[in-house]
């Protein structure tokens, strides 16, 4: 049983990261380890608005 809910985790946390990357642009995506566990994701996007008031995520 054991074994089943770990590769149930892993598949959980996998599908999180693969979300996490195909849903940002330009920015970061990092793990937070303890224990030799992940314990937390953390996704940062950054946005510029350029000078004629256009959001645009290029160039960063």
């Amino acid at each position: 049983m054991a074994a089943e809910t770990n590769e149930s985790w892993n598949a959980e946390l996998e599908r999180l990261i693969r979300t996490s990357l195909q849903s940002i642009r330009f920015g970061t995506v990092s793990l937070v380890v303890q224990d030799g566990k992940v314990i937390q994701v953390d996704k940062s996007e950054k946005i510029r608005i350029n000078r004629s008031g256009h959001i645009d995520g290029s160039g960063i």
